[in-house]
């Protein structure tokens, strides 16, 4: 406190931070980036454990016998969807009631803003079949929910088959504590949105459907199946939701904790564990292990059915059953008994899951990153805008008196005018506000004058407006006080970079992913950019820098990841259907990264151009 009420050690001291701004910058963006590739280090992670007491035994007694009935189940509900061209809607109806469920239905439909190519679909209608098992040793006041999406094709329908299985041998059972929702949902997450939207009395989409005739009590969790084949390998548990939010880590544990107990080899981005971590093939496995879940995060798409109950504040997990080259088989009747002994514990709750972590990476099942590991690496990297606003204020409030031919400079020394800062800053937003409303209004219009299809109208509108704003801001500043000064640019770089270190904030407190990989874009873009330097050059970088192609980078970084590298035709076209969906998943589920990157992160950038340019 000494040092920084004396005037004359605060002014030392802010002396030496001006000086050495530029090194220790450097430094800090460095040191990041290092800490942040550390996290996957064994020894730096911690390793994970059951806090909640009432799941912290997995000593139950799994008895589920029916794995071979299951299969006969699904293969039949395969049969009448196969006969259907869809959902089976009268055959689950009787299913689950000759099981003893009530079974309600719901029916739904959602018109797309434009057709989503992926799934070749535009205007989608479907029903929903969920029975609900009620609990006969409690007031009805909670539920669980284990659900199962009926897809296309041949797709999931052991998942269906499995889920129904456990519905007969869960209503032989009386310790039930909870009602337990038996659900299959159709069109995959259109028809969980409509379920669970309906099932909370909210209507944030837009979405039609129809009041639920049979509820249960507050849902404590949910578990989501997606089982394509008789036999398995190994099950792969999915985390990340919807705006990258995580369900509480004791969910994972205590499937990590069965499939240990059971003896089922499981995966995390379908992944395997390794027990070399002091090797570099151990090191580079965990921290690529750790990378995909930072990029599916980013997203903020939700990766499974599971994704849009994290909104409601109700912890869920999608698990898939892989089969692939490894000798090792499980059949259902394993499947089922895992799913027993977790639902067995959740049946055991007395209070929502709290007590372990919401905020977390994952290197390997068996290890975790907590909050406090990983958001210094983002601090260090924030630090640096607080650092370049420091010299700028300095900058601004002593301004150099003397030009170079020794002439006292009055301009310099005058204020600057608040429309030099305001107008650039004003028509930014604006350019982000025409590349969030105009690619899905524009549509019709691309589409009657140009021979592309609503979806290429759509995402070819967002680049043009992407591109058309490079030129929009240019020079801005002049537009109403005439030439710019010196001090306007200083100012307008404030308040960008003020602005920036905000924005990234927020967004780290949201999504911890998100937030760290525009840090590592745009911090550098803000630290550098001066009207001084090599324009061209300057110019490459921050197009290179620039959100559009953190986002290219990152769809080739992704496949890399995935171990399914791709050209640059493939990687383009890829890249072209991820920015389409992320638009749809705004417009569908409710998505927070396209809007956050239209209407912020784009005008903020466009701000540096600006100074780029800054004559």
């Amino acid at each position: 406190m000494g040092l920084l009420s004396d005037p004359n050690r605060r002014r030392a001291l802010i002396s030496m931070l001006t000086r050495l701004n530029t090194p220790i910058c450097v430094l800090c963006y460095f040191a990041g980036v290092c800490w942040f590739m550390g996290l996957a280090f064994e020894p730096f992670t911690l390793r994970t454990y059951m806090s909640e007491n009432a799941m912290g035994s997995t000593m139950v007694e799994e008895r589920f016998p029916s794995g071979e009935r299951a299969l006969a189940t699904g293969r039949e509900f395969a049969a009448h969807k196969k006969k259907a061209g869809g959902m089976p809607v009268d055959w689950l109806v009787k299913t689950m009631q000759a099981r003893g469920l009530e079974v309600f239905t719901q029916s739904f439909s959602r018109t797309l803003p434009f057709p989503d190519e992926n799934k070749e679909r535009y205007i989608v209608k479907g029903t929903n079949v969920y029975g609900i098992l009620r609990a006969p040793r409690a007031p009805r006041t909670e539920a669980l929910v284990i659900s199962a999406p009926c897809s296309p094709g041949d797709q999931n329908n052991q998942a269906v088959g499995l889920l129904l299985g456990l519905a007969h041998y869960f209503r032989s059972q009386i310790f039930w504590a909870k009602d337990i929702i038996f659900l299959v949902n159709e069109h995959d997450l259109i028809g969980m949105q409509a379920w669970l939207e309906s099932y909370h009395h909210t209507n944030t989409t837009g979405m039609d459907w129809s009041p639920l005739q049979g509820r249960g009590g507050s849902i404590q969790a949910a578990l989501s199946l997606e089982l394509s084949s008789d036999v398995i390998t190994s099950l792969d548990i999915v985390l990340e939701g919807l705006n990258g939010q995580l369900p509480n880590l004791d969910l994972a544990n205590l499937f990590y904790a069965f499939c240990q107990k059971i003896g089922v080899i499981c995966t995390i981005q379908g992944r395997l564990q390794r027990n070399d971590w002091d090797s570099v093939l151990g090191y580079s496995h965990a921290v690529q292990t750790m990378m995909l879940m930072v990029m599916k995060q980013a997203s903020g798409r939700p990766w499974g059915d599971h994704g849009l109950f994290l909104r409601y504040h109700i912890e869920a997990a999608s698990i898939k059953g892989i089969n692939s080259f490894r000798q090792y088989k499980t059949d259902l009747t394993t499947v089922g008994r895992l799913l027993e002994g977790m639902f067995r514990k959740l049946n055991n709750l007395l209070e929502r899951l709290h007590q372990s972590y919401f905020f977390y990476l994952m290197p390997s099942l068996s290890n975790f990153v907590s909050i406090g590991y990983y958001m210094p690496a983002f601090g260090l990297l924030v630090v640096i805008l607080l650092l370049r606003a420091l010299d700028l204020w300095v900058l601004i409030a002593n301004p150099p008196a003397i030009t170079a031919d020794g002439v006292a400079d009055l301009e310099q020394q005058s204020s600057t005018g608040v429309l030099s800062v305001l107008t650039p800053l004003v028509i930014s937003h604006l350019t982000g506000a025409a590349l969030y409303i105009l690619p899905t209004h524009f549509q019709e219009i691309a589409v009657e004058h140009f021979p592309v299809s609503e979806t290429e109208a759509v995402v070819l509108t967002a680049i043009a407006v992407y591109t058309a704003g490079l030129a929009l801001p240019h020079n801005t500043h002049r537009l109403l006080t005439g030439e710019g000064t010196e001090q306007g640019w200083r100012v307008l770089k404030l308040v960008a970079v003020l602005y920036l270190a905000v924005l990234l904030g927020c967004t780290a407190l949201i999504n911890f992913s998100l937030g760290f990989i525009l840090a590592l874009t745009l911090v550098p873009v803000a630290a550098f950019v001066t009207p001084h330097v090599p324009k061209a050059l300057s110019a490459v970088v921050l197009v290179i820098l620039s959100p559009a192609c953190t986002l290219l980078f990152s769809v080739f970084f992704f496949q890399e990841l995935q171990e399914m590298p791709v050209s640059f035709q493939e990687g383009w076209l890829l890249y072209l259907s991820v920015i389409s969906q992320g638009i749809l998943d705004h417009y569908l589920y409710g998505s927070l990264v396209y809007p956050l990157v239209a209407l912020m992160i784009y005008p903020c950038w466009l701000l540096f151009w600006n100074i780029l340019f800054w004559k």
